[in-house]
């Protein structure tokens, strides 16, 4: 039974190693697989790609008629962060709320991604929002992915955000109309809806990335199949999320990606498929997931506010690093680190006196050893000398999300599985009519999925995958935003009146995603509550607020460049960059242009802000 309340102490890492040598490891580690092309090197799935990213495998296809009507609120994107955008609205009083969502319901992530063994992969008690509003206990720490979804569902039902749903429809155009004071938003269903508000939820795992390889078409001419993992295709696997894919028995199967979802599919192929290869550029850390059941009793006893001083805990031990005079109440392999230094600080002489300096020397260390304690319990697990030593990441902790899991090392012992190292070649060289070729070698297979992840740290206009977003005057959201974000406080831009943002812009940033949206979305939703009732026609930022919060991210910013030196390529960075004369689009942080004193300072500030009732900074006009 999951059972935390008490805490829990550091954990036993190796002591003997070389971290100079290891620093030296990691920059070799991180140089090799870097490309030139950085983010780059992903096709956008539009045109002939647009199938791995637009057809939706869930809810049948169903024509409707074109709608053409005024509303006050259009919610671009149905998942956790329109669903909480949403939810504050109408706690707000604001009744005419519209979410707009491409799927067929609520969900977002959790919509799409009903893959073969998907779970949340941290604590679920405090990802999943709004628990003790919808008196809901998570059914074990780590909450499968139907259960999530079932969640999402039952918010837009308590919230009464299914009545303005309008499902199975994708955004186009959104552009600013003076001359109705309203935002026009053309959908790929013909609808010309006009919005007095218009807030962007589409969240950060909205839009599928898919690696440049060529020969994609080849393989489909030739009679291969094909599928990004957040579309799954049980008609060709068999089977669903529990797995029993038993169409796979006589197939062989290419997986792309070994990132958290691949860390959950590879347990399942590798059981259910004939022959899988597993092609790895970079190596996730996978420790125990240890996945028990709530025990219901610990859920009987928890009193009134316990998620949100669970989610603070949490992200002390994890954002903060450590939080000294608290139990660790999450007590896992996200939190480890933060004990493990911890406990060195509580051991020295005068622990009030350290410098930050210190700690960052102490947690550095503490890091080295905590990765070198994953890479042994590889050779633990794994009986191939090659693929073990091929399965251990280099690099620094929170480089790339951490992942658990139970299966997935002791799945490579299978003589059915083949894991295909790429590291050296920067990732597969390309598609065939029979399979794909990697390291000069062809490997024949009959299907090839790609657990390649999202568009997260690419240009924003494929983030959000409208093709145009125009404020007055025409003016280009991408444009504006083409040499670093200018917002106050994250959420409203100057010249694009009525519009809100959410997600990683600048803003202070929570290690649980859905306490960034529940944040924001409360704090748009009083916005445009208080423009209704002042009778404003439009809100929007002065341009000396604007620049003034600009300037408060950049003297707040943390410099994170030596710990990014150290970073192998990935979506937290950006793919690194890029490097040369052709290089990408630089480093990018997955985090936006976080606001440097942290979340929690954050939220004081904005709740400071909304107590003056005077919405300092922004402009409305009636």
């Amino acid at each position: 039974m999951t059972t935390v309340e008490n805490g829990c102490g550091p954990t036993e890492t190796p002591t003997d190693i070389d971290i100079d040598a290891l620093r030296d490891k990691y920059r070799a580690e991180r140089e090799k697989r870097l490309r030139k092309e950085g983010s780059k090197q992903y096709i956008e799935t539009t045109g002939q790609y647009a199938g791995f990213a637009e057809a939706d495998p869930h809810t049948p296809f169903v024509e409707r008629d074109v709608i053409d009507t005024d509303i006050d609120v259009a919610v671009l994107g149905g998942g956790f962060a329109g669903l909480l955008c949403g939810a504050y609205l109408k706690k707000a009083g604001v009744e005419d709320v519209h979410i707009i969502e491409q799927g067929g319901d609520f969900g977002g992530v959790w919509y799409w991604n009903r893959y073969p063994g998907i779970q949340c992969d941290n604590e679920s008690y405090c990802y999943v929002p709004l628990l003790e509003e919808l008196d809901f206990i998570p059914s074990k720490k780590f909450a499968d992915g139907a259960e999530i979804y079932q969640h999402c569902r039952n918010i837009g039902k308590h919230f009464g955000l299914y009545d303005g749903a309008i499902f199975s429809t994708q955004v186009r155009d959104l552009k600013w109309d003076d001359s109705i004071n309203r935002w026009r938003i053309s959908t790929n269903r013909g609808d010309d809806i006009r919005a007095r508000f218009v807030v962007l939820a589409s969240g950060s795992f909205n839009r599928p990335k898919l690696p440049g390889i060529p020969g994609i078409k080849e393989f489909v001419d030739a009679g291969g199949h094909i599928f990004h993992s957040s579309r799954w295709d049980y008609d060709y696997t068999g089977g669903d999320a529990s797995g029993g894919l038993e169409k796979l028995a006589d197939k062989k199967v290419a997986l792309i990606g070994t990132g958290a979802t691949g860390v959950q599919l590879v347990p399942f192929l590798g059981r259910d498929s004939q022959h899988l290869y597993v092609f790895q550029r970079t190596p996730s850390t996978v420790d125990e997931r240890n996945n028990s059941p709530t025990d219901p009793e610990w859920a009987k006893n928890l009193q009134p506010g316990w998620q949100k001083e669970r989610q603070r805990n949490f992200h002390s031990w994890t954002f903060e690093g450590m939080a000294l005079g608290q139990p660790d109440l999450v007590c896992d392999f996200w939190t480890e680190l933060g004990r493990n230094t911890a406990a060195r600080v509580l051991a020295l002489p005068d622990p009030a006196s350290m410098t930050p300096e210190q700690f960052m020397g102490i947690r550095e260390e503490e890091d080295y050893k905590l990765m070198e304690r994953l890479r042994r319990r590889i050779e633990a697990l794994v009986d191939d000398p090659d693929t073990a030593e091929s399965l251990k990441p280099y690099y620094r902790f929170l480089c790339k999300r951490p992942c658990s899991n139970d299966d997935y090392l002791q799945t490579f012992n299978r003589p059915n599985v083949t894991l295909v190292d790429v590291s050296e070649t920067k990732g597969v060289e390309r598609i065939t009519d029979k399979g794909l070729v990697a390291n000069g070698q062809e490997f024949e297979v009959d299907c090839i999925i790609f657990a390649s992840g999202f568009e997260i740290t690419t240009e924003i206009s494929r983030r959000y995958a409208i093709d145009t977003v125009e404020g007055r005057d025409g003016v280009s959201l991408y444009d504006n935003w083409a040499h670093g974000y200018r917002t106050l406080h994250g959420m409203t831009s100057r010249g694009f009146p009525n519009q809100f943002f959410t997600g990683f812009t600048q803003v202070g940033i929570s290690a649980n995603i859905s306490a960034n949206y529940e944040l924001q979305g409360e704090h748009i939703a009083y916005i445009i509550a208080e423009a209704l009732d002042r009778g404003a026609t439009t809100v929007e930022p002065t341009e000396e607020a604007q620049a003034a919060w600009g300037a408060t991210i950049r003297e707040t910013a943390v410099d994170t460049s030596a710990f990014d030196a150290e970073c192998t390529p990935g979506y937290y960075n950006n793919e690194g960059g890029g490097q040369g004369e052709d290089a990408g689009e630089g480093i990018r942080s997955h985090l936006g242009e976080p606001y440097g004193p942290g979340f929690y300072a954050f939220g004081e500030l904005l709740r400071e802000w909304r107590d003056k009732g005077d919405l300092d900074g922004l402009v409305l006009r009636t």
